[in-house]
């Protein structure tokens, strides 16, 4: 397993679930492995591959995810956060969930043409779209291809409802776009603030906004009226949860109106990144983690059934329930699992071709 990366979540290639090879370093008597250890890491650049996508939108069944469609501009995310649950989806791509998460990313170059035929659609009904629910539509590569952007004009164009969830200062660019949207109660906006200490965040989540810069994007929605919420997930005994209350104060205090959590999910191979991260960071509390965590998945690592894989389970879980009501309701926050109620009556379809037998929603 390589070490940490500046700049990177993890410097480990974790072979995928799908992998049928696997390599393991082999001491040849010559001092290879030690001179390997001995030599200072090599940066690793990242590199974008463009996609056409096929389709844009994504719709959710889970009863425990609060909106119904999604788009995802990016495969993978540079900001590098070690916790993703959405590592994983790299293995699809036959890429490591590890460092090849955060270096390899795919950028879906025609998601706004897509996004416009879907709409067009007769049989299309609009509801909520919720926008970077996987990875960051703000992540770093955005600045340059500028493909959120262009999705988020054409539902302007449509007067089609959206919340954007993102952990970056960039959505302050479409600001012209978004709170006009908001004005109309079509849009609405969610930070996510995992810890207020600087040095956490910067092994937690390399390359994303610092927290400071964070509270500085939820004072500038709230500025531009735009409702915004404070995402303080994922919830991680005795790193950052400790954090919880005055996150959330420092949060309302730069203008969210209301918060949510979910706690630490280690799905397949993020379960190994995540503990070597631990290994490697807070060696000293690493086995204190991964106890109360399995306190909260029932003795497992991971629990993926709904309605216990996003809150946990178990007396610590229900404790950082009663933390999270009890700060939200004193610091006047809505406890937000429902999330702000747009408007999609608004909605204005394009005119487009007669839609294809097939759906475009899968």
């Amino acid at each position: 397993m390589a070490g940490p990366l500046k700049g990177r979540g993890t410097g480990w290639s974790v072979p995928h679930r799908f992998t049928r090879d696997t390599h393991d370093t082999f001491d040849d008597g010559w001092g290879t492995l030690e001179q390997t250890a001995a030599e200072a890491p090599v940066p690793v650049g990242t590199e974008v591959t463009e996609e056409h996508v096929k389709s844009i939108i994504a719709a959710n069944d889970s009863p425990d995810i609060s909106f119904d469609l999604s788009i995802n501009p990016y495969r993978g995310c540079e900001h590098g956060c070690i916790y993703c649950f959405a590592r994983p989806t790299h293995s699809y791509l036959n890429l490591s969930p590890g460092l090849d998460f955060e270096t390899r990313i795919i950028a879906k170059v025609n998601a706004a043409e897509r996004l416009r035929e879907t709409l067009a659609r007769p049989r299309y009904v609009p509801k909520t779209i919720n926008i970077g629910s996987a990875t960051d539509a703000y992540q770093p590569v955005e600045r340059r291809l500028r493909i959120t952007r262009s999705v988020i004009e054409v539902l302007v164009a449509h007067q089609h409802p959206f919340s954007v969830i993102t952990k970056s200062a960039g959505i302050e660019r479409d600001l012209d776009l978004i709170a006009p949207m908001a004005a109309a109660n079509l849009a609405v906006a969610y930070v996510s603030i995992t810890s207020l200490d600087p040095a956490l965040s910067r092994i937690l989540e390399p390359r994303a906004a610092s927290p400071q810069r964070r509270l500085k994007t939820i004072e500038a929605l709230a500025r531009a009226g735009v409702p915004v919420g404070v995402s303080m997930s994922p919830l991680i005994p005795f790193i950052n949860e400790p954090e919880l209350e005055r996150v959330l104060e420092a949060a309302a205090s730069a203008g969210a109106t209301s918060a949510f959590s979910v706690v630490l999910r280690l799905p397949w191979e993020v379960n190994p990144l995540f503990q070597q991260w631990l290994d490697q960071h807070f060696p000293e509390r690493a086995a204190r983690v991964m106890a109360r965590v399995r306190e909260m998945r029932g003795g497992k690592d991971y629990d993926a059934a709904f309605g216990a894989r996003m809150s946990g389970q178990g007396v610590w879980a229900d404790l950082l329930r009663q933390r999270l009501r009890k700060a939200a309701a004193r610091l006047g926050l809505n406890d937000d699992q429902a999330r702000h109620a747009l408007d999609v009556t608004q909605f204005r379809r394009p005119a487009g071709p007669k839609a294809p037998a097939q759906s475009e929603l899968f």
